[in-house]
Parts: C-alpha cells; sequence; structure tokens
C-alpha cells in the first residue's frame, strides 16, 4: 500500500537526518517507524476508573488549602482585557 504523508519542514528534516543516520532510505525508515506505532502492544488506552479519577484530583488538590484566596471579580473578562477597549 502506498500513502502520501504531508509532514511541516521541521518533521520533514527530523525524519530525513534519522534515517540518514541510520543509513536507510527515507521511504524505508518512514515506513519501519510507522509499523512500529501500529504494532506497539502500549497503542491502547487505559481506562481511567472513577476511583482512579477521584484519587488523581486529590493529589493535585493536596496543599490547595495554603492557597491566598482571590476575589472572584479579578477573573471577569473585563480584568484579562483592562488596556484593550
Amino acid at each position: 500500500m502506498t500513502i502520501q504523508v504531508e509532514l511541516n519542514s521541521e518533521s520533514e528534516a527530523r525524519l530525513t537526518a534519522e534515517a540518514h543516520a541510520r543509513g536507510v532510505a527515507l521511504e524505508t525508515y518512514a515506513s519501519k517507524l510507522l509499523q512500529e506505532v501500529l504494532l506497539s502492544p502500549g497503542r491502547q488506552r487505559a481506562k481511567l476508573t472513577k476511583d482512579k479519577f477521584h484519587a488523581m484530583l486529590r493529589v493535585l488538590a493536596d496543599g490547595s488549602e495554603r492557597l491566598p484566596e482571590l476575589p472572584t471579580e479579578g477573573f471577569a473578562r473585563e480584568s484579562f482585557y483592562e488596556d484593550r477597549t
């Protein structure tokens, strides 16, 4: 199968440099990378259980009681754009 992929200039340069460093053709290296990603066992996303989600939130909130209280009007849209009309 043949596919066509659009790359930005930075990605293209990196891919070209990596292929050159390995001494293989650009197409061969790109194909190898794609196959590795598709065949890797870690591709499937782990499901986040409700308990794990709540545990993650507790870790994020840990210490938040020591944060200063800020007035809610400081978060009004107008406060972010004071210098713009």
